[in-house]
Protein backbone atom coordinates (compact mmCIF):
# COMPACT_ATOMS: atom_id res chain seq x y z
CA UNK A 1 0.00 0.00 0.00
CA UNK A 2 1.45 3.46 -1.39
CA UNK A 3 0.51 6.88 0.69
CA UNK A 4 -0.39 9.40 -1.90
CA UNK A 5 1.58 12.37 -2.81
CA UNK A 6 1.16 15.57 -0.76
CA UNK A 7 1.89 18.69 -1.48
CA UNK A 8 2.21 21.29 0.72
CA UNK A 9 0.48 24.47 0.57
CA UNK A 10 0.89 26.86 -2.38
CA UNK A 11 3.05 24.31 -4.09
CA UNK A 12 1.90 22.96 -7.40
CA UNK A 13 -0.50 19.85 -7.98
CA UNK A 14 2.07 16.80 -7.57
CA UNK A 15 0.79 15.12 -10.62
CA UNK A 16 0.50 18.24 -13.04
CA UNK A 17 3.16 17.08 -15.86
CA UNK A 18 3.48 20.45 -17.33
CA UNK A 19 4.94 22.09 -13.64
CA UNK A 20 7.35 19.12 -13.42
CA UNK A 21 8.86 19.36 -17.20
CA UNK A 22 9.34 23.45 -16.37
CA UNK A 23 11.11 22.36 -13.36
CA UNK A 24 8.75 24.30 -11.00
CA UNK A 25 7.50 21.38 -8.71
CA UNK A 26 9.56 19.64 -6.07
CA UNK A 27 8.69 16.20 -5.86
CA UNK A 28 9.87 14.48 -2.17
CA UNK A 29 9.07 11.39 -0.37
CA UNK A 30 7.72 12.02 3.16
CA UNK A 31 7.53 9.70 6.12
CA UNK A 32 4.09 8.44 7.35
CA UNK A 33 5.06 10.23 10.58
CA UNK A 34 6.06 13.30 8.26
CA UNK A 35 2.73 13.35 6.92
CA UNK A 36 1.17 12.37 10.02
CA UNK A 37 2.87 16.04 11.16
CA UNK A 38 1.54 17.79 8.20
CA UNK A 39 -2.09 17.22 8.90
CA UNK A 40 -1.76 17.48 12.43
CA UNK A 41 -0.19 20.80 11.88
CA UNK A 42 -3.54 21.94 9.58
CA UNK A 43 -6.03 20.56 12.41
CA UNK A 44 -6.62 23.67 14.17
CA UNK A 45 -9.15 22.32 16.99
CA UNK A 46 -6.33 19.81 17.64
CA UNK A 47 -3.68 21.81 18.09
CA UNK A 48 -5.87 24.35 20.48
CA UNK A 49 -6.26 20.72 22.42
CA UNK A 50 -2.13 20.46 22.58
CA UNK A 51 -1.35 23.71 23.53
CA UNK A 52 -4.00 23.17 26.33
CA UNK A 53 -2.37 19.93 27.47
CA UNK A 54 0.95 21.41 27.43
CA UNK A 55 0.00 24.46 29.52
CA UNK A 56 -2.08 21.91 31.98
CA UNK A 57 1.60 19.82 32.40
CA UNK A 58 3.43 22.95 32.58
CA UNK A 59 0.80 23.83 35.73
CA UNK A 60 1.05 20.42 37.33
CA UNK A 61 5.04 20.88 37.19
CA UNK A 62 5.54 24.34 38.10
CA UNK A 63 2.32 24.44 40.59
CA UNK A 64 4.68 25.80 43.66
CA UNK A 65 6.32 28.36 41.59
CA UNK A 66 2.90 29.65 39.84
CA UNK A 67 0.95 29.13 44.06
CA UNK A 68 3.73 31.55 45.18
CA UNK A 69 3.69 34.20 42.38
CA UNK A 70 -0.48 34.06 42.34
CA UNK A 71 -1.54 32.74 45.12
CA UNK A 72 -1.29 31.65 48.81
CA UNK A 73 -0.18 27.72 50.28
CA UNK A 74 -3.19 25.67 49.42
CA UNK A 75 -3.84 24.74 53.17
CA UNK A 76 -3.86 28.05 54.33
CA UNK A 77 -6.68 29.29 56.40
CA UNK A 78 -7.95 32.54 55.99
CA UNK A 79 -10.66 33.00 58.45
CA UNK A 80 -10.06 36.36 58.50
CA UNK A 81 -11.97 36.84 55.35
CA UNK A 82 -14.65 34.50 56.35
CA UNK A 83 -18.14 36.06 57.22
CA UNK A 84 -18.08 34.23 61.14
CA UNK A 85 -20.47 37.03 62.59
CA UNK A 86 -23.15 36.91 60.11
CA UNK A 87 -23.21 33.13 60.46
CA UNK A 88 -23.03 32.24 56.82
CA UNK A 89 -19.44 31.05 57.11
CA UNK A 90 -19.19 32.29 52.91
CA UNK A 91 -16.01 34.46 52.04
CA UNK A 92 -16.40 38.00 52.34
CA UNK A 93 -16.71 40.22 49.52
CA UNK A 94 -18.42 39.83 45.58
CA UNK A 95 -18.44 36.47 43.34
CA UNK A 96 -16.86 34.28 46.49
CA UNK A 97 -14.15 36.50 47.90
CA UNK A 98 -12.28 36.47 44.29
CA UNK A 99 -9.64 39.39 44.49
CA UNK A 100 -6.04 39.96 43.05
CA UNK A 101 -5.03 38.08 46.01
CA UNK A 102 -7.52 34.95 45.81
CA UNK A 103 -8.38 35.05 42.24
CA UNK A 104 -10.98 32.11 42.22
CA UNK A 105 -11.91 33.04 45.72
CA UNK A 106 -12.10 31.41 49.02
CA UNK A 107 -13.57 28.14 50.65
CA UNK A 108 -16.41 28.64 52.81
CA UNK A 109 -15.69 27.81 56.80
CA UNK A 110 -11.89 27.81 56.17
CA UNK A 111 -10.97 30.27 53.84
CA UNK A 112 -8.94 27.99 51.95
CA UNK A 113 -7.45 29.59 48.47
CA UNK A 114 -9.36 27.83 45.20
CA UNK A 115 -7.19 28.93 42.95
CA UNK A 116 -4.28 27.29 44.55
CA UNK A 117 -5.91 24.21 45.20
CA UNK A 118 -7.09 23.61 41.82
CA UNK A 119 -3.64 23.92 40.68
CA UNK A 120 -2.33 21.51 43.29
CA UNK A 121 -4.88 19.37 42.43
CA UNK A 122 -3.73 18.94 38.82
CA UNK A 123 -0.64 17.73 40.47
CA UNK A 124 -2.84 14.45 41.19
CA UNK A 125 -4.95 14.29 38.76
CA UNK A 126 -2.46 14.33 36.13
CA UNK A 127 -0.06 11.72 37.89
CA UNK A 128 -2.57 9.54 38.60
CA UNK A 129 -3.87 9.69 34.75
CA UNK A 130 -0.75 9.18 33.20
CA UNK A 131 0.84 6.50 34.74
CA UNK A 132 -2.58 4.83 35.15
CA UNK A 133 -2.78 5.00 31.46
CA UNK A 134 0.88 3.97 31.10
CA UNK A 135 0.30 0.81 32.92
CA UNK A 136 -2.53 0.16 30.87
CA UNK A 137 -1.00 0.90 27.74
CA UNK A 138 1.74 -2.02 28.36
CA UNK A 139 -0.03 -4.88 29.75
CA UNK A 140 -2.89 -4.40 26.62
CA UNK A 141 0.03 -3.89 24.05
CA UNK A 142 1.86 -7.08 25.31
CA UNK A 143 -1.31 -8.98 25.91
CA UNK A 144 -2.89 -7.61 22.42
CA UNK A 145 0.25 -8.30 20.36
CA UNK A 146 0.73 -11.74 22.13
CA UNK A 147 -2.78 -13.06 21.69
CA UNK A 148 -3.14 -11.46 17.95
CA UNK A 149 0.26 -13.05 16.44
CA UNK A 150 0.51 -16.75 18.14
CA UNK A 151 -3.10 -16.62 17.81
CA UNK A 152 -4.97 -20.21 18.69
CA UNK A 153 -5.17 -21.46 22.24
CA UNK A 154 -3.03 -18.52 23.74
CA UNK A 155 -5.92 -16.36 21.93
CA UNK A 156 -8.20 -17.94 23.09
CA UNK A 157 -7.32 -17.87 26.52
CA UNK A 158 -6.27 -14.20 26.50
CA UNK A 159 -9.33 -12.83 24.92
CA UNK A 160 -11.72 -14.65 27.72
CA UNK A 161 -9.51 -12.90 30.08
CA UNK A 162 -10.12 -9.54 28.29
CA UNK A 163 -13.89 -10.19 28.45
CA UNK A 164 -13.74 -11.39 32.67
CA UNK A 165 -12.00 -7.91 33.44
CA UNK A 166 -14.33 -5.90 30.98
CA UNK A 167 -17.37 -7.51 33.23
CA UNK A 168 -15.50 -6.95 36.36
CA UNK A 169 -16.76 -4.71 38.49
CA UNK A 170 -14.62 -1.82 38.62
CA UNK A 171 -15.85 1.18 40.45
CA UNK A 172 -17.50 -1.14 43.38
CA UNK A 173 -14.14 -2.94 43.40
CA UNK A 174 -12.15 0.19 43.86
CA UNK A 175 -14.39 1.43 46.16
CA UNK A 176 -14.07 -1.81 48.26
CA UNK A 177 -10.56 -2.29 48.05
CA UNK A 178 -9.69 2.17 49.07
CA UNK A 179 -11.69 1.87 51.64
CA UNK A 180 -10.01 -1.50 53.32
CA UNK A 181 -7.19 -0.35 52.62
CA UNK A 182 -4.56 0.55 55.88
CA UNK A 183 -2.79 3.64 56.34
CA UNK A 184 0.51 1.62 56.03
CA UNK A 185 1.57 -1.02 53.74
CA UNK A 186 3.96 -1.97 51.27
CA UNK A 187 6.50 0.29 52.68
CA UNK A 188 4.47 2.98 51.53
CA UNK A 189 2.25 5.48 54.02
CA UNK A 190 -0.55 8.34 53.79
CA UNK A 191 -1.41 9.52 50.61
CA UNK A 192 1.75 7.91 48.96
CA UNK A 193 0.04 4.65 49.83
CA UNK A 194 -3.33 6.04 47.96
CA UNK A 195 -1.61 7.15 44.74
CA UNK A 196 0.20 4.14 43.89
CA UNK A 197 -2.91 2.08 44.83
CA UNK A 198 -5.27 4.31 42.48
CA UNK A 199 -2.92 3.55 39.64
CA UNK A 200 -2.85 0.25 40.24
CA UNK A 201 -6.34 -0.17 39.91
CA UNK A 202 -7.61 2.20 36.97
CA UNK A 203 -4.58 1.16 35.14
CA UNK A 204 -4.87 -2.75 35.83
CA UNK A 205 -7.78 -3.28 35.37
CA UNK A 206 -8.53 -1.15 32.08
CA UNK A 207 -5.90 -2.51 29.74
CA UNK A 208 -8.55 -5.15 28.16
CA UNK A 209 -9.98 -1.81 25.74
CA UNK A 210 -6.11 -1.08 24.31
CA UNK A 211 -5.28 -5.17 24.98
CA UNK A 212 -8.67 -5.70 22.25
CA UNK A 213 -7.54 -2.64 19.75
CA UNK A 214 -4.20 -3.84 19.06
CA UNK A 215 -5.19 -7.61 18.62
CA UNK A 216 -7.29 -6.71 15.74
CA UNK A 217 -4.09 -4.98 14.64
CA UNK A 218 -1.85 -7.40 15.03
CA UNK A 219 -4.13 -10.46 13.39
CA UNK A 220 -4.21 -7.62 10.52
CA UNK A 221 -0.51 -6.78 10.44
CA UNK A 222 0.47 -10.16 11.07
CA UNK A 223 -0.95 -11.01 6.94
CA UNK A 224 0.91 -8.81 4.96
CA UNK A 225 4.13 -9.26 2.84
CA UNK A 226 6.53 -7.77 4.82
CA UNK A 227 5.94 -10.34 7.84
CA UNK A 228 6.06 -13.02 5.50
CA UNK A 229 9.19 -12.04 3.36
CA UNK A 230 10.95 -11.42 7.33
CA UNK A 231 9.35 -15.07 8.09
CA UNK A 232 10.56 -16.57 4.75
CA UNK A 233 14.51 -14.62 5.43
CA UNK A 234 14.68 -16.90 8.53
CA UNK A 235 13.68 -14.04 11.05
CA UNK A 236 12.73 -15.27 14.69
CA UNK A 237 9.54 -14.73 16.55
CA UNK A 238 11.06 -11.71 19.27
CA UNK A 239 12.45 -9.86 15.62
CA UNK A 240 9.23 -9.52 14.08
CA UNK A 241 7.59 -8.68 16.99
CA UNK A 242 9.74 -6.22 18.45
CA UNK A 243 10.93 -4.78 14.85
CA UNK A 244 8.37 -5.17 12.30
CA UNK A 245 4.84 -5.51 14.25
CA UNK A 246 5.31 -2.94 17.05
CA UNK A 247 6.89 -0.43 15.05
CA UNK A 248 3.23 -0.43 13.04
CA UNK A 249 1.45 -0.75 16.14
CA UNK A 250 2.43 2.80 17.64
CA UNK A 251 -0.08 4.64 16.16
CA UNK A 252 -2.85 2.88 17.61
CA UNK A 253 -1.33 2.79 20.75
CA UNK A 254 -0.64 6.93 20.84
CA UNK A 255 -4.41 7.40 19.43
CA UNK A 256 -5.71 5.61 22.21
CA UNK A 257 -3.53 6.32 25.20
CA UNK A 258 -4.26 10.32 23.94
CA UNK A 259 -8.23 9.29 24.90
CA UNK A 260 -7.51 6.87 27.85
CA UNK A 261 -5.92 9.92 29.97
CA UNK A 262 -8.98 11.72 30.29
CA UNK A 263 -11.37 8.40 31.03
CA UNK A 264 -8.79 8.36 34.26
CA UNK A 265 -8.68 11.29 35.32
CA UNK A 266 -12.70 11.18 35.23
CA UNK A 267 -11.95 7.94 37.50
CA UNK A 268 -9.51 9.42 40.13
CA UNK A 269 -12.09 12.54 40.13
CA UNK A 270 -14.61 10.02 41.13
CA UNK A 271 -12.68 7.83 43.50
CA UNK A 272 -12.24 11.07 45.37
CA UNK A 273 -15.44 12.71 45.07
CA UNK A 274 -16.77 9.36 46.89
CA UNK A 275 -14.13 10.00 49.77
CA UNK A 276 -11.90 6.81 48.82
CA UNK A 277 -9.45 8.64 46.84
CA UNK A 278 -6.62 11.13 48.10
CA UNK A 279 -7.49 11.96 51.62
CA UNK A 280 -7.73 15.98 52.97
CA UNK A 281 -6.43 17.98 53.38
CA UNK A 282 -3.98 17.30 49.80
CA UNK A 283 -5.87 19.44 47.11
CA UNK A 284 -7.96 17.15 44.45
CA UNK A 285 -10.51 17.64 42.24
CA UNK A 286 -13.06 15.28 42.65
CA UNK A 287 -12.16 16.09 46.89
CA UNK A 288 -12.98 19.54 46.11
CA UNK A 289 -16.32 18.74 44.28
CA UNK A 290 -17.27 16.54 46.98
CA UNK A 291 -17.20 19.65 49.62
CA UNK A 292 -18.74 21.76 47.39
CA UNK A 293 -22.00 19.20 47.71
CA UNK A 294 -22.57 20.47 51.22
CA UNK A 295 -22.65 24.25 50.11
CA UNK A 296 -24.34 24.01 46.74
CA UNK A 297 -25.61 27.78 47.48
CA UNK A 298 -22.67 28.89 46.65
CA UNK A 299 -21.54 28.13 43.60
CA UNK A 300 -18.01 29.52 42.88
CA UNK A 301 -17.19 26.36 45.13
CA UNK A 302 -18.04 24.02 42.59
CA UNK A 303 -17.40 25.65 39.40
CA UNK A 304 -13.92 25.93 39.54
CA UNK A 305 -12.90 22.23 40.39
CA UNK A 306 -15.65 21.16 37.45
CA UNK A 307 -14.23 23.38 34.72
CA UNK A 308 -10.74 22.26 35.41
CA UNK A 309 -11.99 18.71 35.45
CA UNK A 310 -14.26 19.97 32.05
CA UNK A 311 -10.86 21.64 30.08
CA UNK A 312 -8.79 18.95 30.58
CA UNK A 313 -11.22 16.15 29.73
CA UNK A 314 -11.94 18.52 26.38
CA UNK A 315 -8.47 19.20 25.63
CA UNK A 316 -7.62 15.66 25.54
CA UNK A 317 -10.28 14.31 23.98
CA UNK A 318 -9.88 17.20 21.11
CA UNK A 319 -6.14 16.30 20.28
CA UNK A 320 -6.70 12.45 20.53
CA UNK A 321 -9.18 12.92 18.13
CA UNK A 322 -6.66 15.22 15.47
CA UNK A 323 -4.02 12.56 16.79
CA UNK A 324 -6.14 9.55 15.32
CA UNK A 325 -7.40 11.41 11.88
CA UNK A 326 -4.00 12.38 11.13
CA UNK A 327 -2.34 9.38 11.81
CA UNK A 328 -4.94 7.23 9.60
CA UNK A 329 -3.15 6.83 5.85
CA UNK A 330 -6.71 6.92 4.53
CA UNK A 331 -7.49 9.87 5.71
CA UNK A 332 -7.48 13.22 3.35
Amino acid sequence: MTTPLEVEPGGAAAGDPEAILQGTTRIEGRSLWRISWTRLKRDKVAMAGAVVVVLLILMAVFAPLIVKLLGSPPNEFHQNLIDTKGGTLAPIGKFGGISKDHLMGLEPVNGRDIFSRVVYGSRISLLIAFFATLLSVAIGTTMGIVAGFFGGWVDAVISRLMDIFLAFPLLVFAIALAGVMPDEAFGLKGNTLRICLLIFIVGFFNWPYIGRIIRGQTLSLREREYIDAARSLGAKRPYILFTELLPNLLGPILVYATLLIPTNILFEAALSFLGVGIRPPTASWGGMLSDAVNFYTLPHFMLWPGLAIFITVLAFNLFGDGLRDALDPKAR
